[in-house]
């Protein structure tokens, strides 16, 4: 019979056990799902015959908080949850959130800054030799020394700080497998410097093999551009194939080794990690606090693919998951898919079939499983590469099972769609069933920017590109007699977007009659490209200088303008348009983006005293309608202000 881990000594008992292998502390609630990553782990080890036990979110002011099982037999696991716990934290602009998805009524303070470091430190002070094994998202991305944006300084690895003994990052099944299985012989965690996947602390590195040395933490600290040198070479050395084992030095002989990541998955491993017993929810425990908010994003959506070749600046994918695509069979996606039929809640929906790139059902090109990944360029940046193989006839096939499941009345695409890569595709099949199968009114896509040099940095297609998919996509709808829209995902402030640029976007905005009811502000968020951009001035990749917007109120006004119409926006607008020089944008006509003066929207009439005339913040005449015709209704499901005939508006989640 299928049950969830023990979360209590009681339950450990009455499973007959005196005593568990692994301890497992996360940052998130216990929801016994495979969208989170401390489940995938914990059945993992579970399948190969370890005893695990689950503390969520213990109290970090109290050490007894992570003694409920008493000491394990083979150590402690510790991850601070499917997000690293700042961002869970703060927004861009340091506010606190109001929410945390991942906890128990969606309670806000139930772990700590930095949780992954604290909950390590608080397992050190009860048991000082147990060992402590760290992973998931905040291990990995800090697992080297990065910058962090929040306290904004220059960090060493987690590994260091956080007193651990053994840091795995990526993934992680293979890895826990063959620590677990270390440490059950009897080797002492300080002798695992051999696991593939893993970063370890030492303080002899003549046994490295094949090992590049990085720039030592001291000198990165006094020259940025020493870290923008070292975090080149680690983005160069993610791959499986080609990755060499990476050596940095903190002080007089203290290092920490990263070793090569782990392999993909092969397709039986991967169908094997997801049709494990999970429980497919939270725990009964929390129940009474209203359950874990989390859980309805991904109830009923399918975990198609991971790892991702479109390598955006600013998207942590090819540091964590890698850049080979790995897929699961469409025997196993049907069995899943057939067995959320059955829940009673289930209403005939599945949410999303998809993963980092939806799209993505297979590696890049043939020679990526053979001699690696490209270390010098891109699969699709600049352009697609000659020798990528584009095909959506496996994904299209698969789609096309998952209509068939009797009681499903739609699929839903809501992970990214790549549209370069679509359009690579000389077959329009796979646009077509999109439109007509799996589209809710609204398809969300992200051409992120419109300005050339500024997607160059971002690794994304140029405009041109994001404009004729829109074409094909309006083409397409018309002849199905359909009215859906793209919706298109925008960032401010990114690494290279200047007043200028973000002006551009605005026009953009302007011109497609799009209302955004909320505006990514780019996020410095650890071992990204683009942050270390951010911190360092330079591109990494060539060590070009590159403008950036750290003035907190620059980055206000190019917010502010992607949200020109809003009435408290006006006078950042306003300086902004003024500051670049663009009056012209300031005044009635059509072109304009605001009045010369700010509107009174409570009387109807501007600051001057002169009616409104039904004119918006740009000066034309709004009628229910958008400037290019297109109406829209002011329910706001997602968030957004979005066409009226939107279907049901499920189709929220940002695409790559």
């Amino acid at each position: 019979m299928k049950q969830f881990l023990p979360i209590t000594k009681e339950e450990m008992l009455e499973r007959g056990w005196d005593r568990v292998d692994f301890v497992y502390v996360i940052g998130d609630a216990y929801v016994d799902h495979s969208s989170f990553g401390p489940a995938i782990i914990s059945r993992v080890l579970e399948a190969h015959g370890y005893k695990v036990g689950i503390i969520s979110q213990p109290d970090w002011k109290d050490e007894e908080s992570v003694a409920v099982f008493g000491m394990p037999r083979l150590g402690f696991l510790v991850s601070s949850g499917n997000m690293d716990s700042m961002v869970n934290h703060y927004t861009v602009n340091h506010r606190r959130r109001q929410m945390d998805y991942y906890t128990p009524g969606g309670k806000i303070g139930k772990r700590p800054d930095y949780a992954l470091t604290v909950y390590c430190n608080l397992i050190r002070k009860k048991y000082k030799k147990v060992p402590v094994i760290v992973g998931g998202i905040e291990a990995s991305l800090r697992r080297l020394a990065h910058y962090d944006y929040w306290s904004d300084k220059f960090k060493r690895s987690v590994l260091m700080d956080s007193g651990a003994d053994l840091l795995m990052y990526g993934m992680g099944e293979l890895s826990i497998v063959e620590v677990a299985d270390a440490l059950a012989s009897g080797l002492p965690v300080e002798e695992l410097t051999f696991i593939r996947g893993t970063v370890y602390k030492t303080r002899d590195i003549s046994t490295v093999v094949d090992g590049i040395v990085l720039p030592d933490f001291d000198s990165m600290t006094a020259d940025k551009l020493n870290y923008a040198r070292s975090f080149d070479i680690q983005y160069r050395n993610t791959d499986f194939i080609t990755a060499k084992p990476l050596i940095e030095q903190y002080g007089e002989k203290r290092y920490v080794v990263q070793n090569p990541p782990q392999r993909p998955l092969t397709t039986q491993e991967f169908d094997d990690v997801y049709e494990l017993p999970y429980m497919n929810d939270y725990h009964p425990s929390y129940e009474k606090e209203g359950g874990v908010p989390a859980i309805s994003e991904i109830r009923f959506s399918l975990s198609s693919c991971r790892g991702c070749f479109g390598a955006c600046s600013f998207c942590a994918l090819t540091f964590h998951q890698g850049r080979i695509v790995q897929a699961r069979s469409h025997e196993s996606l049907v069995r899943e898919a057939t067995e959320m039929t059955k829940h009673p809640d289930f209403k005939g929906y599945i949410h999303d079939v998809g993963g980092p790139t939806a799209n993505f059902r297979r590696p890049a090109c043939d020679k990526q499983l053979k001699s690696g990944v490209c270390t010098n360029k891109q699969c699709l940046y600049p352009k697609p590469c000659k020798n990528m193989v584009v095909d959506h006839k496996d994904y299209i096939e698969l789609l096309r099972k998952l209509r068939k499941i009797p009681n499903v009345k739609k699929v839903f695409i809501r992970s990214g769609i790549r549209f370069d890569y679509m359009l690579a595709d000389k077959d329009d099949s796979f646009l077509r069933e999109l439109c007509k199968y799996h589209v809710s009114g609204q398809l969300r896509v992200a051409p992120e920017h419109v300005s050339d040099h500024v997607l160059d940095l971002m690794g994304k297609p140029r405009n041109e590109v994001y404009q004729e998919f829109i074409r094909r996509f309006d083409k397409v709808n018309k002849e199905l007699g359909l009215q859906q829209y793209a919706i298109p995902y925008l960032i401010s402030s990114h690494p290279g977007s200047d007043l200028n640029d973000a002006i551009a976007l605005a026009e953009s905005i302007r011109d497609m009659g799009y209302i955004p009811e909320q505006v990514q502000d780019f996020y410095p968020t650890p071992s990204t490209i683009s942050t270390v951009m951010y911190y360092t001035g330079v591109d990494p990749r060539n060590m070009q200088p590159v403008y950036i917007v750290s003035n907190p109120h620059e980055k206000a006004m190019q917010r502010a303008l992607l949200q020109y119409r809003k009435p408290e926006n006006y006078a950042l607008v306003k300086e902004a348009l003024l500051k670049a020089g663009r009056q012209d944008l300031i005044g009635f006509d059509r072109h304009c983006l605001i009045p010369p003066r700010p509107i009174d929207h409570t009387k109807g009439k501007n600051s001057s005293g002169k009616t409104n005339s039904g004119h918006n913040g740009s000066g034309r005449k709004t009628g229910g309608h958008t400037g290019n015709g297109r109406k829209y209704s002011e329910k706001q499901g997602n968030g957004r202000k979005v066409p009226n005939h939107a279907g049901n508006g499920k189709n929220t989640k940002k695409s790559k």
